[in-house]
């Protein structure tokens, strides 16, 4: 007897490498997903510019760190690694309007409420924004995959209904760019990832939420995270993730007399480890992102 509804995902047509390189842009549930792409290692960046909820403050992050012309594969643009594979994850479609400049601001930087006028946007203009996101993202790398996800965290100052309806907006939205004519030679290339409908059809109990009710607890995250390697990581890289696993699990290991000379062996021995796990697959010193595991 099955007591719950599996949320089917067909295994993308495109899988993930352990060499490449990763962007993560959109609402706190990116951050969350991206920091464990940080935490395993790969080479990663994670809203570098905050975290972003609109599709247009997303188009806004990649505007700043992408503002020259196309570049070569593995070049660096503006500071940034240019990206293998790009996550946008979209939170709302509400955003602000700073009355003075008529512009869409992705930070308020906690200025009066009277200087801005909040807005919602339409499925059509949320789509526009997304379209813009992946052309420039094409024009820096042009085999870049992107991946789109709706955030399934709630936001109960909209009310439940009124927050149901800004998810449906951008579920719209995302359904009409990934179908679009505008990207029937890439379509292959361009996946939407139903975390929100893992969250809300598969893992539909309260267990799964943190205290406040609102946001998934890290054991929900965690699910998605492997339902979302099930459908895009490679043999290779699931390979990968098991060897560095014990690396990770012996570096955050925390010993009962941590100035033994014993723990001080067995610690040398764990960043023998690494460093060999880092020249295997050919890893820099430092990446982008934060890990909260010592692995450098």
């Amino acid at each position: 007897m099955d007591f719950r509804t599996a949320v089917k995902i067909d295994k993308s047509a495109w899988q993930i490498q352990p060499t490449d390189r990763f962007l993560f842009v959109g609402s706190c549930f990116a951050a969350e997903m991206g920091q464990r792409f940080v935490d395993n290692l790969f080479p990663t960046t994670v809203n570098p510019f905050g975290v972003m909820y609109n599709p247009a403050s997303i188009l806004h992050t990649l505007q700043r760190m992408f503002p020259e012309n196309p570049c070569h594969e593995k070049e660096v643009s503006g500071g940034f690694q240019v990206p293998d594979v790009v996550v946008l994850t979209l939170g709302t479609n509400h955003v602000y309007i700073l009355n003075e400049t008529g512009e869409i601001v992705d930070n308020c930087e906690k200025r009066p409420q009277k200087l801005f006028t909040e807005k919602q946007l339409s499925v059509d203009e949320c789509a526009r924004y997304l379209e813009e996101c992946i052309l420039l993202l094409r024009r820096v790398n042009a085999d870049v995959k992107v991946i789109i996800t709706v955030s399934p965290i709630r936001y109960a100052k909209y009310g439940f209904h009124g927050s149901q309806l800004s998810k449906a907006t951008l579920l719209l939205s995302v359904h009409e760019v990934i179908d679009s004519s505008l990207f029937t030679l890439h379509s292959s290339l361009t996946n939407y990832f139903p975390a929100y409908e893992i969250m809300n059809d598969e893992l539909r109990d309260y267990r799964f939420y943190k205290e406040d009710m609102l946001h998934p607890s890290q054991q929900a995250v965690e699910y998605i995270y492997q339902r979302f390697a099930d459908t895009f990581f490679s043999d290779e890289t699931h390979g990968y993730i098991r060897e560095l696993r014990p690396i990770r699990q012996a570096l955050s290991h925390r010993p009962f007399n941590p100035d033994s000379e014993e723990y001080r062996q067995f610690l040398e021995q764990a960043q023998q480890r690494l460093a060999a796990f880092k020249q295997k697959y050919g890893i820099e010193t430092s990446h982008s992102g934060t890990s909260s595991v010592p692995l450098s």
